[in-house]
């Protein structure tokens, strides 16, 4: 009986082993940035950054301005964000059946204010 020699290489189990590795791998790796395995997180000095929470401006249909959840007028507005970390998100939700003019003189008042971080929320349109 002759013994046949080795044509070439089957790699197909070398590649499903390394599937199942990087499978692991990246499950892993999901799990540890969405901080779902729990760590034992190192302790830093008592001093930190002030933690900037998102501030919402919301002009309703009939142009009622809410800061937050609180109803403003466009002087309280100014007076209220004032007050507040210029780094600080804002983000204004308008109606779109406003006027043009309330929404202009809240984005004036929040510009001549210095703030630089300001969004627009709006929703996905359809095509």
């Amino acid at each position: 009986m002759e013994e046949k020699e080795f044509d070439y290489m089957n790699v197909i189990p070398l590649v499903d082993v390394m599937l199942v590795l990087l499978t692991i791998v990246l499950t892993t790796s999901t799990f540890i940035a969405s901080g779902m395995i729990n760590v034992s997180l190192p302790k830093a000095s008592n001093e930190h950054k002030e933690i900037l929470k998102n501030q919402t401006i919301t002009i309703s249909k009939d142009g009622t301005i809410f800061f937050n959840t609180t109803v403003m007028t466009l002087s309280e507005l100014k007076n209220t964000v004032q007050n507040l970390n210029k780094e600080t998100p804002i983000i204004i939700r308008a109606d779109r059946d406003i006027r043009l003019q309330i929404f202009v003189d809240v984005l004036d008042v929040i510009n001549n204010l210095g703030f630089k971080k300001v969004a627009i929320q709006t929703e996905k349109g359809k095509d």
